[in-house]
């Protein structure tokens, strides 16, 4: 995806995840809770619960919210999610990926395909779409960082793939297995980061007009809703003009 609509898309995603603060925060405790139980709970320790609690710090989750979610592994809680990824289509052709964590496989299958069935997608099986995107490290710092030259240089001696700046900001991607060190070496090049977390970059994008764009945020905001749903990615690309529409 160009940047700018990258941006734009990220942009739109936080504008939302603001307005709906309270869900946001139980899906990040759920994954600190998980991370937690999953390795040591010291982050120090574990570097996906590092990361969990890096994300959770970036999105304003109050520390004994955080300091609540671990508690709970150490305490049992937590023993039963699993993580499933679902992979659909939305208007237009536009891949999706779903990302969730679940206690009840049955009830959470059933809603994804509910959700993808009313708003005019499609669910697929298990990789129809998950070779459109890399899983890739994503690390990003506002544009106050630095210039783009000072960003790059401190990414690739961090061990970064790649870096994308603009004016909205520095997008650092890096390989998946080597997010925790990335980041680490970039938070003492550059102080703390606006987000710190895996995801999944699309190789190919499909371009969407207003209409199919509309209908895109409505199906992506009826997954959101979903208490399993941790994260949902497409790999749509739009201009300018048709995100200010939104």
């Amino acid at each position: 995806m160009a940047g700018h609509s990258k941006w734009a898309n990220i942009q739109h995603r936080k504008g939302r995840q603001d307005a709906a603060r309270s869900k946001l925060f139980s899906k990040l405790s759920k994954e600190i809770t998980v991370a937690a139980k999953m390795g040591d709970p010291d982050p120090d320790k574990n570097p996906r619960l590092r990361l969990a609690v890096k994300e959770a710090k970036s999105n304003s989750v109050p520390k004994d919210v955080i300091d609540r979610a671990i508690k709970k592994s150490v305490a049992g809680e937590g023993d039963d999610y699993e993580e499933i990824r679902y992979e659909g289509y939305g208007p237009n052709g536009v891949a999706v990926i779903v990302e969730t964590m679940t206690d009840n496989r049955n009830r959470t299958a059933s809603t994804v395909r509910s959700t993808f069935s009313k708003n005019g997608g499609n669910l697929g099986e298990t990789g129809s779409v998950g070779f459109m995107f890399d899983r890739k490290g994503e690390v990003i710092y506002p544009a106050g960082a630095g210039d783009a030259d000072m960003i790059f240089e401190a990414a690739i001696e961090a061990g970064a793939e790649d870096v994308e700046s603009s004016e909205d900001g520095h997008i650092i991607w890096c390989a998946d297995t080597d997010l925790n060190d990335v980041s680490n070496a970039l938070e003492s090049a550059l102080g703390e980061s606006e987000s710190t977390k895996l995801v999944w970059k699309p190789t190919t994008t499909t371009e969407l007009g207003l209409e199919d764009m509309q209908k895109l945020m409505k199906l992506v905001d009826a997954l959101e809703d979903d208490d399993d749903v941790q994260r949902v990615t497409t790999n749509f690309e739009a201009t300018d003009e048709v995100m200010a529409q939104l």
